[in-house]
């Protein structure tokens, strides 16, 4: 058989790298420039992240039909007789979010579930009237309201009688979970009718009838409550101390005898 002549040359392969050690030197410089033309060579950029179709529509449809609502517009938007409503009782649904300081944020999924329901709301035979109250932009009326967010306000807005007067408001919260809630979940509320399972609110922060909105001191009241949250906590720990140290102070003070003086020694032994 008759050997291969890369057999042959192998041998003296080897022995001309023991003789002439410049090889490997020419094998590291290739092995350099190798390495820095790869460098050289800018990397494809990652594609760009391509949003859920689905959710930048929903939100596109719920930013047209929803009403935002603010401390100086609900009155007027939310009023009895507005001109958007309907012979009977204008219906409201209104869905309450925030920020990182008032949901710490964590009312992505809720907002997403909001806006896919305004889809099968506006689809109903007798679509509600929707809107939106931001408690990180609007936190005057979240607690002029004593609401907090991921919530569903569900409003029942009579007409006015022939006589002007108003018949009271039909007020229901519906707290959302932060992790599970569904766009169907939601639209339940009023496709399903699932309102009348809930009894309605009737406290003192009811935004039409209760004591506050009739005195015309909710919103005053929403300032204040705000305003007590802004103080930090260690500001009220300094302001309680001082306020037992005057109590216990005056206690002292009003113990001792009047004027100062000194009660009467002891008779001594004997006498």
């Amino acid at each position: 058989m008759r050997p291969s002549p890369l057999l042959l040359a192998l041998p003296a392969l080897s022995t001309a790298q023991q003789q002439f050690p410049f090889l490997d030197q020419v094998k590291g410089w290739f092995a350099q420039a190798s390495n820095s033309i790869s460098s050289a060579i800018p990397s494809a950029p990652s594609p760009p992240s391509v949003p859920n179709p689905v959710a930048s529509g929903a939100k596109v449809i719920a930013d047209a039909k929803v009403q935002p609502l603010t401390k100086d517009n609900y009155q007027d938007v939310l009023k009895p007789g507005a001109a958007t409503a309907s012979p009977g009782i204008e219906e409201w649904m209104i869905f309450v979010t925030g920020g990182n300081k008032t949901c710490f944020g964590r009312c992505e999924r809720a907002e997403t579930a909001w806006n896919e329901s305004t889809a099968l709301l506006s689809a109903s035979r007798s679509p509600p009237n929707l809107g939106l109250l931001d408690c990180e932009a609007e936190p005057v009326l979240c607690n002029a309201w004593a609401v907090g967010p991921p919530t569903i306000f569900h409003f029942l807005i009579p007409q006015p009688l022939a006589d002007q007067s108003t018949p009271a408001t039909t007020v229901r919260s519906f707290g959302l979970n932060r992790t599970t809630v569904t766009a169907p979940e939601i639209a339940s509320i009023h496709l399903e009718e699932k309102y009348t399972q809930k009894e309605p609110y009737e406290g003192i922060f009811h935004p039409f009838d209760g004591p506050l909105a009739k005195a015309g001191l909710a919103i005053p009241v929403g300032y204040a409550i705000w305003g007590f949250s802004l103080i930090p906590s260690w500001a009220f720990m300094i302001g309680v101390s001082f306020i037992s140290r005057s109590m216990m102070s005056r206690r002292m003070q009003g113990g001792a005898p009047a004027g100062g003086a000194q009660p009467a020694a002891a008779p001594a032994a004997g006498s």
